[in-house]
């Protein structure tokens, strides 16, 4: 089968895991989006980065919306004799908003969608590939389906389940980035059966509250099983989150941070200086491919 003839063009979501209780699986797709053109050519590989990432991401095949497009060709059987990518970010990097699931995410919807292969390589699939890709699907399910989604991994079989959500985010994005793999570490290996017990109450309740009843937000996001630790390696984050949480707003750490996301709108006044604001909605749809410009 011949590549699609042309360029085409796949938008992906941000997303915000966690949401505070729902830890490794929990996650949100938000209306803040990376752009991939990617067009089938004759001979060799060319990318382009424009906007986030630029001048810092590679430009060659360890690029990783590339060794994406490259796992779904060797699934799927087939690529192209070569490909030229451009890819525009607005996706902050190393903030916990899910930039690394949106590259994988991007990566794979538009490898299926350049060798026409939605037949053989649904979005379970996808799914699948994508946690692999990622190693856990709490960020990479939002990304491929939009909305809210509870996902886990049965096995070594990774699922997702996907729901509404129509609630207000606003977002603050400090200057300074941290590394998942540092936030990770700072976890301990064992918790208590009171504070998992917290959680898993808070969790359940959380999904109510984003999609039916938004008025239980600040007990639902609730967390005590990673943020606190997480603390040493983003203190004014967790600062932010503690001040605006003392004044009723549903405030947690984006992901493994260290943005910090409020259900909220009219909060502005809180961002510390040289920090940025993003008023959001839920992104419904998650990945798509659109009609080249």
């Amino acid at each position: 089968m011949s590549p699609v003839s042309g360029p085409l063009r796949v938008r992906v979501p941000a997303s915000s895991a966690n949401l505070g209780p729902g830890f490794d699986a929990l996650g949100l797709a938000l209306g803040l989006h990376d752009e991939l053109t990617v067009e089938a050519t004759d001979d060799g590989l060319v990318v382009e980065v424009r906007g986030e990432g630029a001048g810092e991401v590679p430009l060659d095949d360890t690029h990783l919306v590339v060794r994406s497009m490259e796992a779904a060709f060797s699934l799927l059987g087939e690529r192209p004799a070569g490909v030229r990518l451009t890819c525009t970010n607005a996706v902050p990097h190393g903030r916990g908003l899910g930039s690394s699931a949106a590259a994988i995410v991007g990566g794979l919807v538009a490898a299926r969608a350049l060798v026409a292969g939605e037949d053989r390589l649904d979005d379970l699939m996808l799914l699948q590939l994508a946690t692999d890709l990622e190693g856990h699907p709490d960020n990479v399910a939002p990304a491929l389906l939009g909305g809210l989604t509870i996902a886990w991994v049965d096995g070594a079989a990774a699922a997702a389940q996907r729901l509404d959500c129509d609630v207000p985010v606003t977002v603050f994005v400090p200057p300074e980035p941290v590394s998942t793999e540092r936030a990770r570490g700072l976890l301990p290996d064992t918790v208590t059966h009171a504070d998992a017990s917290f959680n898993a109450g808070r969790a359940a309740l959380l999904v109510a509250a984003l999609t039916a009843a938004p008025d239980r937000l600040i007990s639902a996001t609730e967390d005590r099983l990673h943020q606190t630790y997480r603390s040493l390696a983003m203190p004014d984050s967790y600062a932010l989150v503690r001040r605006m949480r003392v004044e009723g707003v549903p405030a947690i750490i984006s992901g493994a941070g260290p943005t910090v996301l409020a259900f909220a709108r009219g909060i502005d006044d809180f961002c510390p200086p040289g920090w940025v604001v993003h008023h959001l909605d839920v992104d419904p749809h998650g990945a798509v491919v659109l009609p080249a410009s």
